[in-house]
C-alpha cells in the first residue's frame, strides 16, 4: 500500500533546540537537488516585500512567511509531528504504536510544495508554502515536481495499490499510472481516492468541511490494522470495517457522523477507481 497524504496548512514548530533539518536525510534523496532549489528560492521571496501575497497567503501570516528566509538552521522535527491539521489528528500519524509506526514510514508520503513528499519521520521545519504556488525560476511547483515524482514514485507505485487522499492541487505532482507496462518492465498500480459523502433526507451530497477528518480516520485504521491493504478490494474491505461507527462529532451542533456505506466505484482507464465513505 501506498497512501498519499496533502500537508496541512498549518505547521507546528519544532521544540527550540532541536537539531535542524539535513536535506540528505530525507526519503527518496533523489528529489534533493530540487528541494535545494526550491528552498534557496522560498527563501528569497519570503524575505522581499509583498512576500504574503506572492506566496498566496493572508498578511497575518506574515510571521510564518517570513520564518521562510531561515529554515535551514531552523529547529526540525518529524513529519508526522509537524503537520497537525485536521486529518492528521484524525489520523493519529504522530502517535501510532510500533507496527503501525513503521507501516507508515514504508508506506506513507505527504506531498509538499517544498520537499516534493516526506514520510512521517523525515525531519523537516514549519514552513509556508503551497503546491499551487509559482517561484521565479522553479515556476509553477505542481509543474515542477512532476517530472521528478515520477521518477521515483511510478517505480514505488508499480503493482501496489495507492491510496489518495490528496486534495487536487497536489494530484496535479504526480498521478499513478494505472495502465500498461512501465519501460522497465514494471506493472501498473491500482490508484484509489476516497471521497466522503453525507446522506441528509434520503439525499446524498458531497462533503468538504468534514472530507479531511474522515480521510484521516480511514488512513488511521489502514495503518493499524493487522493486515495490510494489497488490493483496492483490501481498502474496500478495510473502510467497510468501519461502517457503524461514529466518524466525528460536529462542533457546535454535537451531532454525531455515522459511516453508513463504503463503496468501490469504476473510474475511467488512466484514472483512479472511488472509494465513497457515506455519513449520516
Amino acid at each position: 500500500m501506498l497512501l498519499l497524504l496533502p500537508p496541512s496548512e498549518g505547521k507546528t514548530p519544532a521544540p527550540d533546540g532541536a537539531a535542524p533539518l539535513d536535506l540528505t536525510a530525507l526519503a527518496h534523496p533523489e528529489l534533493t537537488a530540487r528541494r535545494r532549489q526550491v528552498l534557496a528560492e522560498l527563501a528569497q521571496v519570503s524575505a522581499r516585500p509583498g512576500a504574503t501575497a506572492a506566496l498566496g497567503v493572508s498578511d497575518g501570516l506574515a510571521d510564518e512567511v517570513a520564518r521562510n528566509t531561515t529554515l535551514h538552521e531552523a529547529p526540525a522535527a518529524p513529519a508526522a509531528e509537524v503537520y497537525t491539521g485536521v486529518l492528521y489528528t484524525a489520523a493519529g500519524l504522530a502517535t501510532l504504536p510500533d507496527a503501525a509506526a513503521r507501516r507508515a514510514q514504508a508506506s506513507v508520503l505527504t506531498f509538499s510544495g517544498l520537499w516534493g513528499v516526506v514520510a512521517p519521520g523525515d525531519r523537516i521545519p514549519a514552513y509556508r508554502l503551497g503546491m499551487g504556488v509559482g517561484l521565479p525560476d522553479a515556476g509553477r511547483l505542481a509543474t515542477f515536481w512532476k517530472p521528478a515524482l515520477a521518477e521515483v514514485l511510478d517505480a514505488r507505485a508499480a503493482g501496489d495499490v495507492v491510496v489518495d487522499c490528496r486534495s487536487a492541487t497536489y494530484v496535479a505532482a504526480w498521478k499513478p499510472r494505472t495502465v500498461g507496462v512501465g519501460a522497465d518492465g514494471t506493472p501498473p498500480a491500482e490508484w484509489v481516492e476516497v471521497r466522503v459523502l453525507r446522506e441528509t433526507d434520503g439525499k446524498r451530497t458531497v462533503v468538504s468541511h468534514n472530507a479531511k477528518h474522515t480521510r484521516g480516520v480511514l488512513a488511521g485504521h489502514l495503518l493499524r490494522r493487522e493486515h495490510e491493504a494489497r488490493t483496492s478490494e483490501d481498502v474496500l474491505k478495510a473502510a467497510q470495517e468501519l461502517v457503524g461507527s461514529v466518524v466525528l462529532t460536529e462542533i457546535g451542533s454535537g451531532k454525531d457522523q455515522t459511516l453508513i456505506e463504503a463503496n468501490l466505484l469504476d473510474g475511467k482507464p488512466r484514472g483512479p477507481r472511488t472509494l465513497e465513505l457515506v455519513l449520516a
